[in-house]
């Protein structure tokens, strides 16, 4: 369950409040696209190292070519 901390600043009273449904979702989305976009980062990374294998270069010879 997602919680929220809550200070008062004038006193240190702590308190903890549960997270509506609609914030939860909202956590979750966020929290799915964040492993989307670094699924597809892995994907881009793994398919441009066998792109670099199949031509035989190193990366620093990839970047030294490229610029």
């Amino acid at each position: 369950m997602y919680k929220e901390k809550i200070v008062n600043t004038a006193t240190g009273e702590e308190t903890y409040r549960n997270y509506t449904a609609e914030e939860i979702a909202e956590v979750e989305a966020a929290q799915a696209e964040a492993a989307l976009k670094q699924a597809e980062a892995q994907a881009k990374e793994t398919a441009r190292f066998a792109v670099l294998t199949k031509l035989g270069l190193t990366a620093e010879e990839a970047q030294a070519l490229l610029g």
